[in-house]
């Protein structure tokens, strides 16, 4: 007769049975059988993988080294820039219809003392023009009204060049932001190639991150600053080549009815 028992090892069933058996010489011979039970012994739980802190915007912008500094500098400048031009490159910075409708009926009258005060007065682009002209006409006499033209065709390009070059400052940002982020890459690539240079066997892949990153993001760092600066100067140099279509025609008005004056007898 078969006897079973039932041990539990390591937490496994394990059915031992134990049974006779005859050799060919007759005499009996034990023999267990073992019939292990599905089990689960010594399974060990994977380990859950350890969750990577993400980067703050501010880790982003160390990383990036000393050349963040003046990147960051340019920036601020920029938007500056942006938001005061927003607020001063208009139409009212140029000519207003309360200045041109004062000039009108002075000069008709002849009145260039009087239309001299009012442009002091007043700081619109055209009222500068005609000050700039009155004021010689005022102390010379004498001048004939090609003089006069002349006086006022220089002082319009001259507030012209002054509108072009108020803007120039975004192109300059437009340009050198990039070439810092260029030069921020190349001081990251030299890092990352003297790490391996001291230590070309065993290279540090933490070290050799670093200077990556860091050209990276100082390259990223230029690229994002130049080219707002730039879409914001082609922006604002159309207005300004409007504006300064507008201060062109007001000035041509004004000066055409001075020609008429100087005609009457100045």
């Amino acid at each position: 007769m078969v006897n079973p028992n039932i041990a539990f090892i390591g937490g496994s069933a394990i059915l031992a049975s134990r049974a006779t058996s005859y050799n060919l010489d007759g005499q009996m011979r034990p023999f267990v059988l073992l019939a292990a039970a599905p089990s689960v012994a010594f399974a060990q739980a994977a380990p859950s993988p350890v969750p990577q802190p993400e980067s703050s915007l501010w880790q982003v912008i160390v990383s990036g080294g000393p050349v963040m500094i003046p990147l960051g500098i340019l920036s601020v400048i920029g938007v500056t820039l942006v938001i005061v031009y927003l607020f001063t490159l208009r139409r009212g910075a140029i000519v207003t219809k309360r200045y041109m409708t004062t000039a009108d009926a002075l000069l008709r009258k002849r009145d260039y003392l009087g239309l001299l005060a009012i442009s002091n007065r007043h700081r619109e682009a055209v009222a500068g023009v005609m000050q700039k002209t009155l004021d010689f006409v005022t102390q010379h006499p004498d001048a004939t009204f090609a003089e006069a033209r002349e006086i006022a065709e220089t002082e319009g390009t001259r507030q012209a060049a002054a509108l072009n070059q108020r803007i120039a400052y975004l192109a300059d940002i437009g340009t050198i932001a990039p070439m810092l982020g260029l030069f921020g890459t190349v001081l990251g690539m030299i890092k990352s190639f003297s790490v391996v240079a001291s230590d070309i066997v065993a290279s540090r892949p933490i070290m050799l991150a670093e200077g990556v990153s860091e050209a990276l993001v100082t390259t990223a760092a230029g690229l994002l600053i130049g080219i707002p600066a730039m879409a914001a100067y082609a922006f604002f140099r159309g207005r300004v080549q409007a504006l300064i279509a507008e201060l062109e025609a007001a000035s041509t008005r004004l000066v055409a009815l001075l020609a008429v004056a100087f005609s009457r007898g100045h």
